[in-house]
This record gives structure tokens, sequence and C-alpha cells, in this order.
């Protein structure tokens, strides 16, 4: 086989239907649309009209509720914590804080403060001073010598 045999199976591509190309065509005058109307048009998109009926999607319940004043914190392992002192972007002196996480690349961007949580293992005494952290973190953290301070009203879960 050479590159200039290669080619498609048999029965693999069929051709473009080429539509509003006269009557004998099969695909003229109307194009397949059928006739009149708003969805015969080009540009069109009905989407969820049911034809005056109430949609569906109007029909059903609202399901939920959003805090207006819903606190959005970032969520750090302390594994992760033990990677950036590791890697040496996290100063093991001070404390380690919203922004220092920031500065070390640990979190993208500061939102309303930081959750620490437990998955990984933590071998650096470090003192945290933070919004949350979950019991299993507060224990991986004090265990390896290091303490914890809660910022906010956020208690721990």
């Amino acid at each position: 086989m050479k590159l200039n045999e290669i080619r498609d199976n048999e029965g693999s591509t069929k051709n473009r239907m080429r539509v509003g190309r006269g009557i004998g065509s099969g695909k003229g005058k109307t194009g397949g649309r059928g006739v009149k109307g708003q969805k015969s048009r080009t540009g069109v998109a009905i989407k969820g009209f049911e034809g005056g009926q109430m949609p569906l999607h109007r029909r059903l319940p609202k399901r939920g509720f959003n805090k207006p004043n819903q606190i959005d914190l970032n969520e750090v392992n302390v594994g992760r914590i033990q990677q950036a002192v590791e890697a040496g972007k996290l100063d093991m002196g001070a404390p380690v804080t919203v922004e220092t996480l920031v500065a070390a690349g640990v979190v993208s961007k500061p939102r309303d403060g930081v959750k620490i949580l437990g998955v990984g293992e933590l071998t650096s005494k470090l003192s945290f001073q933070v919004h949350g952290a979950s019991k299993s973190a507060v224990e991986a953290i004090e265990k390896a010598g290091g303490s914890v301070t809660l910022l906010g009203a956020v208690a721990q879960a």
C-alpha cells in the first residue's frame, strides 16, 4: 500500500445534501423546513417555549436557598502545606495565614479566608492563623508541635 492509494472505506462518507436548489432535487422550495411560521425562518431558537402553555421549567417549583452572606473559604489540606514547606515556599518561622499561602502559591486568591483540612501528613512545626480547621487537621498540626488560632466566626467542623 502506498500513500496515494489510501482512501476511505466504501460507503463511509456521504455527500452533503444541497438544500433549496430546485424542485427536482427533492429538497427544493421550502428546503425541508415545512412551510410558514417562525421555525421555518433562519436564526430562530425558541428554547423552552411550549406554544403559550406554561413551560415545564416554570411549572416546577424552585428548590434550595443561597445565603446572601455566605462565607467562601479556600480549603487546603495539611499535606499540600507540607509540600510547600519542603519546596521552600513557606517560611517555618512565620505564622501561616491567607496572605502567606497566596504568596507561596498554595491558594490562588484570598477569598474570605482559609480552612485547613486533615488529608495528608504534616511533619513541620507551624503556627496557623486561619478562619477554620477540621478536627483531624487540628490533631495533625498539634501532633507535629504546631498551633492553630481561629480568626473568624467559623467553628470547627
